[in-house]
Parts: C-alpha cells; structure tokens; sequence
C-alpha cells in the first residue's frame, strides 16, 4: 500500500503514537478518528491549508507533530505532501517548491546556519514551529526571511495544533523563548500553576492535566517547565 493511501487510512481507523519521552517514560496514545478530524480542522484553518496547498514533511511521522501537525490534515483534502528525512541543505534548496513546512527548533537552527539561508526567499511560505521552546532568535530570523512563522505548543494528547501564536514578516519579535501564545484552540484552566486543557482536539474527554506549568497574562500564555522537573 502507497503511502498516501496508509495515511488515508488513519483517517477512518485512527492511530497510535508514542509520546515523545522528552518528559518521562514514553507513552502510546490512541488518536480517534473523531478526534483526527477535529484536530486537522484546527490545523487547516491555523496555516491557512488547502487543496492547492504543497507540504514539505521533514519530521518522523512516528511522532504527534510529523503526522498531526500539517501531514494528515493536508491528506485529507487532497493536498499535496512531500516526506522526507530532514536535511537542512537539502530544506533550503526545495522549500520555495512548497508552501508549508512543519519544524522542530533544533531543525530551524540547522537550516539557520546554512548558507543558502541568508538568501532564500520564503515569502508565501508559512513555518510550523514547536515540540520544544521557540526562542525569538528563531523567529526573528524567519520573518526577516519573508515566512510566516507559527509558533505552536501542543502535545500528542491535544492538538498537535492547541495555543499558538502568528508572526508574520515585518514584525519585531520582542517575546521570550517561554512564548506559547495568544491563539488557544481548546479549553484552558490552570490550577496550582499546570496547565489542564479539554476539548475535540484532546483524546480525552475530561480535563486532562498537562504537567506544564505555564502562565497566563492578558491572553498570552507562557511556559515555565515542567511539574515536579
């Protein structure tokens, strides 16, 4: 079976991934096709993703944010996805072909010190960003590139696609790298400083207790490490 046509298929059975183990044990979490569906429509109308869009797929699909956060929800419409293994020389020369790409801040770093960097022009592009603290140097550097920069916070639980915030060429980038962002696309409470989130995106259908402990400050929410880290 192509591919393509495996990816269809989550879409109606639904998958299993494993949690990062970036904060502890790796876990393996089933993701609905109710709860698919909810968080591709998010993801769409976040990037701005439709049929005509062109994704270049550089994270492991094994993982919430390789699959989840622009692969599958361009799949389902009929969008054209690339996938490949990330190489940062390799990202440079074919992402002016495409119109998404999704990255880690480790992956954007490398692309950074590319030569070809301070020359591509990523206007129309629009950047992914999360599974790690985006810092504003990453931003920065983007926008000044002409991209469109998401940076987004979300975990295999809820989203990938849940609090985020847009930057967009122009802007001067004066956040931290503790930004999580001012666009949330889920239900919020933060008790004893932890973040809890609920909603359509979650494979919960409680309350479901993050374990990050963030802030919040006129809409804008921050990360502050982990509990008990």
């Amino acid at each position: 079976m192509e591919q393509n046509e495996i990816l269809k298929k989550i879409l109606s059975t639904g998958i299993e991934l494993s949690t990062s183990g970036t904060t502890g044990v790796h876990k393996h979490i089933f993701q609905t096709p109710q709860k698919l569906q909810a968080a591709n429509n998010v993801s769409r109308q976040v990037q701005d993703i439709t049929a005509n869009s062109r994704i270049l797929t550089v994270c492991t699909l094994t993982h919430a944010g390789g699959l989840l956060a622009q692969t599958l929800p361009a799949v389902e419409i009929g969008a054209e996805v690339a996938i490949q293994k990330f190489n940062a020389y390799t990202w440079i020369r074919q992402i002016t072909d495409y119109t998404h790409s999704h990255l880690t801040p480790d992956m954007a770093r490398a692309v950074m010190k590319t030569r070809g960097f301070n020359s591509v022009n990523l206007n129309d592009i629009t950047i992914m960003c999360g599974s790690d603290r985006v810092n504003s140097g990453i931003i920065q550097s983007f926008i000044d590139r002409g991209a469109t920069f998401i940076a987004n916070w979300g975990m295999t639980e809820v989203g990938p696609v849940a609090i985020n915030q847009t930057f967009n060429p122009g802007d001067v980038v004066t956040t931290t790298e503790n930004i999580m962002g001012n666009s949330v696309h889920c239900d919020t409470k933060i008790v004893d400083g932890e973040l809890y989130v609920k909603g359509d995106i979650c494979v919960y259908d409680d309350w479901f207790a993050t374990g990050d402990i963030v802030s919040e400050v006129n809409g804008m929410f921050y990360y502050m490490g982990r509990k008990n880290a």
